[in-house]
């Protein structure tokens, strides 16, 4: 079992701390969700952690609420750029997203989507889980690779216990260490044989309303982020729809599809650079910003800075 590894995680006895407290440090370290108390308890037996697992973000949640929620309105204020890989390793929780429902047990694992509304449930019950954040982009921009979200692994599934032993393994390696770029590597590999779609699994979304219009243009252009052929023209055709009926669901939720396109791809640009933390490589930045779909590799520094503050190289860096 992959617990094997992860036991000091898990404290003799939890702390009950006060509601607000939990609420916000897991909106610090998770983004923006909307706890619900069971019977307006004042207290929650838990605690919101974050650690560095080789350069990538884990979060650990424990708690003993009704549910968490998370809303439209909570991704549009935190833009929501990960996939949470989540690992139970105490109690249960029920999650609901993209019209699926999975209850995850020790040893489970499951891939959530902090770019789609989504609901954890608790019904006041212990549950305790590590929280991977995966770089969204980086991981659905992958060519040929089709990523089955809400989709629950078994503790006994073989993939679900080498990544919960990789895991195990890059908390202890720290992000300077010379095998933490091969360890972040393997993850990603490995999180995408694990969850990849077979032929007749697919996202669950309504295409005839505006919302679903709108989660189906989020997924074309994950999927397409990197072809040349990615325009808002392609998008409508690909839909059928007219190119202003598109324009119109996108300016419902003050975006437009240009914006949402370049806003991705240096999601991903950045998402590269961070990758290559630590690795020599001249010509890293023109061939990331070419990888990503800028052919302007001036165009490409000056969006990075206005959306980043901050240059290319700085983030290469570190």
């Amino acid at each position: 079992m992959y617990l094997t590894g992860l036991e000091g995680r898990i404290p003799a006895q939890w702390p009950l701390l006060d509601f607000d407290l939990w609420a916000n440090t897991l909106t610090s370290i998770c983004g923006r969700f909307q706890p619900r108390r069971r019977d307006r308890c004042e207290r929650v037996k838990g605690g919101a952690t974050r650690f560095d697992a080789a350069g990538i973000a884990v979060a650990q949640v424990a708690n003993n609420l009704d549910l968490i929620r998370r809303d439209p309105a909570d991704i549009r204020a935190d833009q929501g750029d990960s996939l949470f890989l989540l690992l139970q390793m105490e109690g249960s929780c029920g999650i609901e997203q993209y019209a699926r429902q999975e209850r995850l047990h020790p040893g489970d694992c499951i891939l959530v989507d902090a770019a789609r509304p989504s609901i954890f449930h608790f019904a006041g019950n212990f549950s305790n889980h590590l929280s991977v954040h995966l770089p969204r982009q980086l991981l659905l921009s992958e060519r040929n690779a089709r990523i089955a979200l809400t989709r629950k692994i078994g503790a006994n599934d073989p993939m679900s216990v080498m990544l919960g032993a990789l895991i195990a393994k890059m908390l202890t390696t720290a992000e300077g260490d010379s095998r933490a770029a091969d360890l972040r590597s393997l993850l990603f590999s490995a999180t995408r044989q694990a969850f990849a779609a077979n032929g007749t699994e697919d996202f669950a979304v309504q295409s005839d309303t505006n919302l679903g219009r709108r989660e189906l243009v989020d997924m074309l252009i994950d999927e397409h982020l990197t072809e040349d052929y990615l325009t808002p023209q392609w998008l409508a055709a690909r839909l059928g729809l007219s190119l202003r009926t598109l324009q119109d669901d996108m300016a419902a939720q003050g975006r437009t599809i240009t914006g949402l396109i370049k806003q991705k791809r240096l999601s991903l640009a950045r998402s590269k650079l961070e990758q290559m933390r630590g690795i020599r490589h001249p010509g890293a930045i023109a061939d990331i910003a070419l990888s990503v779909g800028f052919n302007d590799i001036s165009y490409f520094n000056r969006c990075f800075r206005q959306f980043y503050d901050c240059a290319p190289k700085d983030v290469l860096r570190g």
